[in-house]
């Protein structure tokens, strides 16, 4: 069956539509010349469609047309990766571009990316965790689900670390408690990123952390905002938070927890704002985890066989001709 890499059939038809108008301007240009100067242009016709198959290839070739599938063996890590996003309405505050929730969002777009052949998922927490994505190497519903945070998805209330630092041991196996004695580590290298603007009015984060250090997992930080800080909106958007004064709610970047969090867990902490990010830091620390013992495997992966080369090649030798090709259109008398 054939499918297409890049279905952007409204680009490839203004691409043609435009081939197309160029195209015009070039023969009416050349015909006026040569009604100017008395000559016919009638030998020019058969280039055009020469340069119209060759453009409608090259648009042909953009869209990557793929033809059936084709298994291929990816190597990987064995590494298990987790991001944990806060989502509370202070995340809603302006002084990272253009929010630090939608600024948090494309930097995790980009993480997602980065780690192709192992398996990632999303809890997103506030006064309350949840797991939005469990582990999965299906990157086209992670991303999805990434579209769709927002700080709407958890009930208001008072932010809380301790939540998804609880829901993250559960979900490693370990509980709260921590893990058995004998137990070690988890089968795979396991990693966590804690995106968030720091707040914390949570319980004591001392014995979640001291349990996720047992585990063998690192908890890295993304300091999301600026130590300004800036007004939280209110529900709605149109008005900004005020407290039980009546003065505007400010929320401030706080790096604290997020540094402790990352210090017993053998993590590092980077910030994220408009003046620095520590994203491509990030993602070098990530990807020289070292992976767990027997950890690295084959996996077999279906992939689309795309054969844009075919026709990119028939149209590259399309425009070879047609420069080799030459036509006389006016002719001196």
């Amino acid at each position: 069956m054939l499918t297409w890499a890049y279905p952007d059939f409204a680009s490839v038809a203004l691409g043609l539509g435009l081939l197309l108008l160029l195209l015009a301007l070039q023969v009416w240009r050349t015909a006026r010349l040569g009604r100017l100067l008395g000559q016919g242009t009638g030998r020019l016709a058969w280039k055009l469609p020469l340069r119209l198959a060759a453009g409608a290839l090259l648009l042909l070739a953009w869209l990557g047309p793929a033809l059936g599938v084709r298994s291929e063996a990816v190597r990987t890590s064995g590494q298990d990766l987790w991001l944990l996003v806060d989502v509370s309405h202070s995340m809603d505050a302006a002084d990272v571009t253009p929010t630090r929730l939608l600024r948090a969002q494309a930097a995790l777009h980009e993480l997602v990316t980065a780690f192709p052949a192992d398996r990632l998922g999303l809890i997103v927490f506030g006064p309350e965790a949840s797991v939005q994505c469990p582990l999965t190497y299906d990157q086209p519903a992670l991303q999805l689900f990434l579209n769709t945070l927002t700080t709407r998805l958890l009930p208001p209330g008072p932010t809380t670390l301790r939540a998804p630092l609880d829901l993250l041991l559960t979900r490693l196996g370990a509980g709260s408690a921590g893990p058995a004695p004998g137990a070690g580590a988890p089968p795979r290298a396991t990693a966590a990123v804690v995106i968030s603007d720091g707040e914390d009015f949570g319980e004591n984060l001392e014995p979640v952390l001291r349990a996720l250090g047992r585990t063998g997992a690192r908890v890295y930080a993304v300091g999301v905002g600026t130590a300004a800080g800036a007004p939280v909106p209110a529900p709605g958007g149109k008005v900004g938070l005020r407290d039980a004064q009546g003065r505007p709610v400010i929320s401030r970047l706080r790096e604290a927890p997020l540094l402790q969090v990352v210090a017993q867990t053998g993590g590092q902490y980077v910030a994220l704002n408009d003046r620095e990010n520590g994203l491509p830091t990030l993602l070098t620390n990530l990807r020289n985890l070292p992976p767990a013992t027997n950890a690295q495997t084959n996996r077999i992966v279906t992939v689309a066989n795309n054969r844009y080369r075919y026709p990119l090649a028939a149209a590259l030798l399309l425009l070879l001709v047609d420069s080799l090709l030459t036509v006389r259109v006016l002719r001196p008398e």
